[in-house]
């Protein structure tokens, strides 16, 4: 299916937004190395379910343009970029979905612009404080993080012998091949990677509020990133509704390993009168 997207102007540069369907919207965010190819196998099917979906390539990603300014991928940054979107798509309140670093934003967002949030998805990544608080083994999944802070050498780990560290710490998943021809163009990885570099101390020390809407939570049990731990624990920082699912034999990218599952929850969820 081809979906169909548009070039917005958001805070003086160009961002690449798909948008399908009619009703309700929904606003589908990625994370690293990915952009809204990562949903495409939600989009045609929330459309279909009566949902306006919207799922832009966020800031350095996919077709977006890739700002080179100082803390130009912060955190604040990027939420800025969603709250213009929806400015200029009309949007007063949407019910937001967000995966990796995209439900870390996600959190944030939800957290401090509950007023905009009618009720949140967060797949893999559990709130931000969970996260930080999760314990050594977070810790230890989370080892790839240190390298991709230091510029220049991480470049050239995830170049050499054709891409070999990706390959390795991605088990060669078959979205491998669209990761390493976005990623080769110029200024794109490093891109990708100042999401991590710009925002290392905002995520160590920031205070991200509890949560006033209501959240579903999805863990897959074969995520080599991420344990359960963080996920379940976002329940300690809710003041609204808390639902938790957890997807067996299915990794890191399960919206693309499970997606006939991930589709029924998401619209399930998304669809609930809360």
């Amino acid at each position: 299916m081809n979906l169909h997207s548009q070039l917005l102007t958001i805070n003086g540069i160009q961002l690449k937004v798909v948008i399908e369907g009619n009703g309700p919207d929904v606003i589908l965010l990625h994370g690293f190395p990915d952009s809204s190819q990562v949903w495409r196998n939600q989009i045609p099917a929330l459309a279909a379910a009566g949902f306006r979906v919207i799922a832009p390539d966020l800031r350095g990603c996919g077709e977006s343009d890739a700002p080179t300014g100082k803390k130009c991928y912060s955190v604040d940054a990027i939420i800025s970029d969603i709250i213009e979107l929806m400015r200029q798509l009309g949007i007063k309140k949407a019910r937001l979905v967000g995966h990796d670093w995209g439900a870390n934003i996600g959190w944030i967002f939800t957290g401090r612009h509950p007023d905009l949030v009618d009720r949140y998805v967060a797949l893999s990544v559990g709130h931000t404080m969970a996260y930080r608080r999760s314990g050594l083994r977070q810790v230890m999944r989370a080892w790839y993080a240190a390298l991709f802070l230091v510029p220049g050498i991480s470049e050239a780990v995830f170049r050499a012998f054709n891409w070999r560290f990706l390959r390795k710490i991605s088990n060669n998943h078959p979205e491998i091949e669209h990761w390493i021809e976005n990623l080769s163009r110029p200024g794109r990885l490093t891109a990708g990677l100042r999401w991590y570099r710009d925002n290392t101390v905002a995520m160590l020390t920031m205070k991200v509020p509890t949560i006033k809407v209501p959240c579903m939570g999805i863990w897959s049990d074969n995520d080599s990133f991420l344990t359960e731990k963080q996920m379940l624990d976002s329940e300690k920082y809710m003041e609204a509704p808390w639902i938790y699912d957890r997807i067996e034999d299915a990794g890191h990218w399960m919206q693309m390993d499970t997606p006939d599952l991930i589709n029924q929850l998401l619209e399930r969820y998304l669809k609930l009168n809360l």
